[in-house]
């Protein structure tokens, strides 16, 4: 089973709690700008292959933060089609 198939579904029961403004917000939800140049910087120097160990720790890191936001937000997307159609 993949990573994200097995967060969709240990995620799953936090679909209960949803209202449209949380989905919403969830929906919204992005890295400040800051953060993301540092992510941004992470993600070439991990192209380059020039990661420090530090670096490359903190980088794998958001990767997973990263999928399980996706994850939430999908399930977001889905609760707010479902409450419109």
């Amino acid at each position: 089973m993949s990573t994200v198939n097995y967060l969709d579904r240990f995620l799953e029961p936090m679909t209960e709690a949803f209202t449209p403004q949380v989905a919403q917000k969830l929906v919204e939800l992005r890295a400040d700008p800051e953060l993301q140049a540092h992510i941004d910087a992470l993600a070439d120097k991990a192209n380059a292959d020039t990661l420090t160990p530090e670096e490359d720790r903190d980088y794998k890191s958001y990767i997973e933060a990263a999928d399980i936001i996706g994850v939430i937000q999908a399930k977001a997307r889905r609760y707010l089609a479902a409450q419109s159609g």
